[in-house]
């Protein structure tokens, strides 16, 4: 009893002995060093478009999984698709962590959309030798004003003022788009409290200014050499997330992630292509008519059905005018019925004229990098008219050409008698054997010619006869 008395004893010691250790060392061992801060930097030197707002997205999403203090975008762009920008634009108003756009490096430029995207982020910064501004949607050039808007009075030109009833109609529109991305910036301006004013010169009169007038002005709070530059500059501001939740930035000896564009991200910058997803698409198309009227070769098929899934892919994440569309599918259709159906080229022609139309309307936008060329569709005619040339020739030829299957295709040719059973004759022409008659004489070994096929039986004669 005494035995087990002494054991619970030293097993309560030992127990309590532990938890005093336990509590000492929280207490008395000096504390583990607190995790580094973390900045991730995100890299957009090109036009914005899908493939900008899919990897500034990913690489926003990756940083808020991380607990990352600060996201930084380091920013090159001469503008970019209206979509893209506002896509991007939404994610950082609703981002948890503070997003900094760096119009970075020297000499770089936030332009058209990417002024908008320095408006919208938490924090704003440049590098001395970059600009931005000229922040005016692209079509407003179109039918612009139409001079200072005196009126002589003169009631006789009725045909000049019917001249400029198109155009004011064109001022209209114009306005419409330019007031509805001044609104916009200027909103951005107010929630972030940046110069109002130059939101409004940017877009309205198109202003530009280098980085150091920004910072005069208010239209950026930082102005950095480079990176480290502007972390060490940041260390210990306060951000307004938004009005009820400030975070104050510890960035001393912060550990950098540069997140850098993956193959997606070029792959969908390629996609992003106008240019290519017409080629794709009729890539496509002929890859599967080639398939359907020559059966049996899988690999046209197979190519075609990729390419025209990759060009329709394209569509989807460019501004489409399905108008256009229409037009680029109805002279595709028109180009490939043209080879089935005998419209002396009436066909064809109608489809390459309705496919070059729809290539030039195919993009709902202004912007020079995602616009069509007529050079570029009259060299994507030609091609379809060479094809379609090519296309009928062929079937010109093989409908000249002699039959290639049937007894007739017999005729003429050539064989040797092999054997002979009950008074019948045996011949073997071209690897098969056939039962022959003939009104010669034929004996096993004589060489023949075929004159008439009826049914199994040929009609020969003697080749040296």
């Amino acid at each position: 009893m005494r035995a087990l008395q002494s054991l619970y004893a030293l097993l309560v010691w030992i127990t309590i002995s532990l938890a005093g250790l336990a509590v000492g060392a929280s207490v008395f061992a000096p504390a583990h060093a607190q995790e580094k801060p973390r900045v991730v930097v995100l890299t957009i030197a090109d036009t914005i478009g899908p493939a900008s707002a899919d990897y500034f997205k990913r690489g926003l999403d990756k940083a808020v999984a991380q607990n990352a203090d600060l996201v930084i975008l380091a920013l090159d762009t001469p503008g970019g698709l209206d979509t893209s920008m506002r896509a991007m634009i939404h994610d950082i108003l609703g981002a948890p962590i503070p997003v900094a756009t760096f119009v970075s490096p020297s000499g770089a430029r936030a332009a058209s959309a990417g002024t908008f995207i320095l408006y919208a982020s938490h924090i704003a910064a440049m590098t001395p030798a970059s600009n931005i501004g000229a922040a005016s949607p692209v079509s407003i050039g179109i039918g612009g004003a139409s001079g200072n808007g005196d009126d002589n009075g003169d009631d006789d030109d009725d045909e000049e003022a019917e001249d400029k009833a198109p155009k004011r109609q064109r001022d209209v529109m114009s306005s419409k788009i330019e007031n509805d991305a001044s609104a916009y910036l200027r909103s951005l301006a107010q929630l972030r409290d940046r110069d109002v004013e130059f939101a409004r010169e940017a877009v309205e009169e198109a202003a530009s200014i280098p980085a150091s007038e920004a910072l005069e002005r208010g239209v950026i709070e930082w102005v950095a050499q480079d990176i480290p530059d502007l972390l060490d500059q940041l260390s210990g501001s306060t951000v307004l997330l938004d009005k009820n939740h400030e975070v104050t930035l510890a960035l001393e000896g912060a550990v950098v992630e540069t997140i850098t564009p993956d193959w997606r991200t070029q792959l969908l910058a390629l996609l992003a292509n106008p240019q290519l997803a017409i080629v794709l698409m009729m890539i496509g198309v002929y890859g599967l008519f080639f398939e359907l009227t020559s059966p049996g070769f899988a690999l046209p098929g197979v190519a075609g059905l990729i390419c025209l899934v990759l060009g329709l892919y394209a569509f989807h994440m460019l501004p489409i005018n399905w108008a256009g569309a229409g037009l680029l599918l109805l002279g595709i259709i028109l180009m490939i019925a043209e080879a089935f159906v005998p419209s002396f080229g009436a066909l064809g022609i109608g489809g390459i004229i309705a496919f070059m139309l729809g290539g030039i309307f195919l993009t709902d936008t202004e912007f020079p990098a995602y616009q069509m060329s007529w050079p570029f569709m009259a060299g994507l005619g030609i091609v379809s008219l060479l094809m379609l040339l090519i296309t009928a020739h062929l079937a010109t030829r093989s409908l000249r050409a002699p039959l290639a299957s049937g007894l007739s295709t017999l005729i003429g040719l050539t064989g040797r008698v092999t054997d002979e059973k009950e008074g019948t004759f045996y011949a073997e022409i071209q690897g098969e054997h056939w039962r022959v008659v003939s009104d010669q004489t034929l004996t096993i070994g004589d060489k023949v010619t075929v004159t008439d096929a009826q049914g199994l039986t040929l009609t020969v004669k003697h080749a040296s006869r």
